[in-house]
């Protein structure tokens, strides 16, 4: 039974004098907050905090955590990042205390076996990507974007060269725009042709000696891999720019093919999408990048570097024309332990294909949940009375119908939208293409 009461807001739930604990007396001298924080930095008087009991703070959470979407309790949502179950073994290794209750500052001496871990990690992460540099520094993907960019914009001011644009596809990711703005580029949008990918004729006519990145996502949102990808890379290199590869869709093609060697010179991963990392909540949260050997010197420090011997240890700034460290005193670093127990510990790094083929497979080649969750919800809606009629242009669902004895094909014909009429319910969408109809018919 869900407990409404404690999903009331914690404001409505305060009374005066109420409190959730009671502090021993401080067996130090506390000096007074006055003393502490200077005048311009104080409020005039304390916030208006919420006043509640210990047991109503446990109760409100709780009941507020069963509306998430959880692995526990749901089927993920979430498809369009190739979004993956998340292991809890990985999560139990990370919260190991030689891990999770480390002091942010404690000296380098003391904490060897986790730069240990972040040492390995840089180099499966760059074994992976095919660019041998790697910062773990991005709090984020988005975090990791605008990192690699400001890495490009450091590496163009060394060389003399004012270049001023960013381009990317309109299929790009809406934090590709801002991470262009935010690092000082104007943004340019290159045109997708009716295939979903790039259109080459409008990439050319914007690619200029302004250009310093061309940001794409490899596969795309729309699920596709761009096979030009080579081409488009000299494309962009040979008016001296640089690939950038946004890596949302890594998981699908880890292990198949690297994007150093389809030509980016720069990379993030996403560790919630690819290594199993928790995802949202704001954190915690990584972004790794991955360079080419000539950005190296410009990525952000500290770096996790092997002394003479066997000592790790925290590189600071080498260079004047480093990027400023964009996270410098990291309070969680859960996400990077937990991929590195997914890549090393749980399949072994050269065997990372075996993700690709786990996340990729069960979609294209057994034709996926799609087809049966829909062949499981029409023989519902049959048993009700009701006709049932799908009308499909996939090509995975059209291959499930006609093969199918319980889908009775009706015709084919062009249109501008597809109708899935299941019961009452009917769901459109734009196509543009020839699409067949079947009717549902039931097991006699």
């Amino acid at each position: 039974m869900r407990n409404l009461k404690s999903t009331t807001l914690l404001f409505e739930l305060s009374q005066p004098g109420r409190r959730g604990a009671t502090l021993p007396v401080c067996d130090v001298p506390v000096p007074s907050a006055i003393e502490l924080i200077p005048a311009a930095a104080r409020a005039a008087s304390p916030p208006p905090l919420p006043e509640v009991a210990e047991p109503e703070v446990i109760r409100h959470f709780t009941n507020l955590s069963t509306l998430n979407m959880s692995v526990d309790t749901h089927f993920y949502p979430l498809g369009s990042c190739t979004m993956k179950y998340n292991s809890k073994r990985n999560e139990r290794m990370a919260a190991l205390p030689g891990i999770a209750d480390l002091h942010p500052l404690a000296p380098e001496e003391t904490i060897q076996g986790l730069l240990e871990l972040l040492y390995e990690l840089q180099h499966m992460l760059a074994e992976i990507s095919g660019l041998p540099a790697v910062s773990l520094q991005p709090a984020a993907g988005a975090h990791g974007e605008l990192t690699a960019l400001m890495v490009a914009a450091a590496y163009f001011r060394h060389q003399q060269q004012p270049r001023t644009k960013v381009l990317a596809p309109d299929s790009a990711h809406g934090t590709n725009p801002a991470s262009a703005r935010m690092a000082g580029f104007e943004f340019v949008t290159v045109k997708s042709n009716a295939s979903g990918f790039v259109d080459l004729e409008d990439l050319a006519a914007k690619l200029d000696d302004s250009v310093a990145v061309f940001m794409i996502t490899n596969p795309s949102t729309l699920g596709l891999f761009d096979r030009q990808v080579g081409q488009i890379a000299k494309m962009v290199h040979d008016r001296g720019g640089l690939i950038y590869l946004d890596g949302a869709n890594m998981n699908a093609i880890l292990g198949i093919t690297r994007p150093g060697d389809f030509g980016a010179d720069m990379m993030h991963y996403n560790p919630h999408k690819t290594f199993s990392g928790p995802h949202g909540g704001g954190g915690p949260g990584a972004g790794p990048i991955c360079v080419a050997e000539k950005l190296a010197p410009y990525l952000p420090t500290p770096i996790v570097v092997r002394e003479e011997g066997s000592e790790v240890r925290v590189q600071g700034s080498g260079t004047d024309d480093r990027t400023s460290s964009l996270n410098p005193e990291p309070r969680t670093l859960n996400p990077l332990p937990i991929a590195f127990c997914a890549v090393l510990a749980t399949l072994g790094w050269k065997r990372t294909k075996r993700i690709t083929r786990l996340v990729v497979l069960p979609e294209f080649q057994g034709l996926g949940i799609g087809p049966r969750l829909a062949e499981t919800v029409a023989a519902a809606e049959v048993a009700k009375g009701n006709r049932v009629t799908i009308t499909a242009s996939h090509p995975s669902i059209l291959a499930w119908c006609s093969r199918s004895p319980r889908w009775k094909y009706l015709g084919l014909k062009k249109t501008g939208s597809t109708r899935q009429q299941l019961g009452q319910r009917t769901i459109r969408c734009s196509t543009g293409r020839a699409v067949a109809s079947f009717e549902f018919v039931p097991d006699q």
